[in-house]
């Protein structure tokens, strides 16, 4: 259940960053002065979400990816062929299922370079833990280490324009996604299939790939199956966060120094990159132990519920988020603040959480996990709960 209730906390932490990129122009994610009100309230939603969730929640989606690897072939004989076929099927069927929701709803998709990076991810199984941590270390850092030589060697001039955009530019994104759902495709697609070219190889790939490796290395470990002892999980809590936090508001402290310039934004990333690593496990494992004060409780049984349906509430977000901001909605795309995008945030977990709960009462998966299980299989799995 601990495993489950972890996935749960990341698939709805989430939320916090993405939805401002269903809500504001792409590059808000990147530089949040060039849109909005950056005063005040608003500033702190920005400054709390920046610090406590930015790279920490998909950062634990990835490592429970990695670790799904290992658990659904360990489900099966790991050295046996068809095992290694339904894999593969699994993860055809997540891109297919990826590309879908990249180009016709949402560019943020993170599912397209989950499949690509499980096509290979397989072949880690065999190495060694500490193989695997050492692999995933340098695959982390290679991006890292790239974009820091291009802030010194690239002068701000080549940068400005993603850093901070044209007016113009922002307002053609503003209406494109206040428009129809064809009017969103001049924006989305392109957005879609750079991330999933230029991005996913200059970054995306290096770091969801190195995750992964974490955490497949975490799980024969035995950490992220909640098997470690009680002093373990609280020292990486406290560890954690004070290795995480440190350098995170240290680089909050360097841009506003720098008056958001172009010239400090390639270092700027680099606080969080790394500090949302150490800060992810501290998260790790306070969930853990909140699992093992509270076993049996609401508050665990209603997480591993948001969990076991995470893929299903992966897609929900982008459905209730798509039609809350885009034209072929409510068309409220730029008109919300931070804060009240932070209201729109309790409101979808106020949705998700009790219909987790309540479905799972009468069905045995959600209803993407249903049909990804169907088409993995081949043919239709057992739906409804006996008695």
């Amino acid at each position: 259940m601990s495993l489950d209730a972890l996935r749960g906390v990341a698939v709805l932490g989430i939320l916090i960053i993405n939805v401002r990129v269903f809500a504001m122009p792409e590059a808000t994610l990147i530089n949040p002065t060039v849109y909005g009100d950056f005063t005040g309230a608003n500033y702190l939603v920005w400054l709390l979400g920046h610090v406590f969730a930015e790279l920490k929640f998909i950062t634990l989606f990835s490592l429970l990816f990695g670790a799904g690897v290992l658990l659904f072939l360990d489900k099966k004989d790991a050295d046996d062929e068809s095992s290694l076929r339904l894999h593969y099927r699994r993860i055809g069927w997540l891109l297919l299922i990826g590309l879908a929701h990249a180009y016709l709803l949402w560019y943020g998709d993170i599912l397209v370079a989950y499949a690509v990076c499980g096509l290979w991810i397989v072949f880690a199984r065999e190495w060694a833990p500490r193989f695997k941590f050492t692999v995933g270390t340098l695959m982390i850092a290679l991006p890292s280490v790239l974009e820091t030589a291009a802030a010194a060697a690239v002068s701000p001039e080549v940068i400005a324009d993603s850093w901070r955009p044209a007016e113009e530019t922002l307002r053609e994104e503003v209406a494109a996604y206040r428009g129809g759902w064809v009017e969103q495709l001049s924006h989305r697609v392109p957005t879609a299939f750079e991330r999933q070219t230029t991005g996913f190889v200059g970054a995306t790939f290096w770091r969801v790939s190195g995750v992964m490796l974490y955490g497949m290395a975490l799980y024969e470990a035995g950490v992220l199956t909640n098997d470690r002892s009680d002093r373990f999980y609280r020292r990486l809590a406290l560890g954690g966060f004070l290795v995480g936090i440190t350098p995170i508001i240290v680089g909050v402290a360097y841009i506003q120094a720098a008056d958001w310039s172009a010239e400090a934004a390639l270092y700027w990333r680099q606080f969080n990159y790394w500090g949302s690593l150490p800060l992810a496990a501290s998260y790790l494992a306070l969930v853990y132990l909140g699992c093992r004060r509270l076993a049996g409780g609401v508050l665990v049984g209603a997480m591993a519920a948001v969990g076991r349906t995470a893929f299903t509430n992966y897609l929900l977000q982008t459905l209730l988020a798509t039609t809350l901001f885009y034209g072929h909605g409510l068309g409220l795309f730029g008109h919300l603040s931070r804060i009240e995008l932070a209201a729109v945030v309790l409101a979808v977990w106020a949705i998700q959480v009790p219909l987790s709960v309540l479905w799972l009462r009468r069905y045995r998966y959600g209803p993407v996990e249903w049909l990804w299980r169907t088409l993995t299989y081949g043919k239709r799995q057992p739906m409804r709960r006996r008695g």
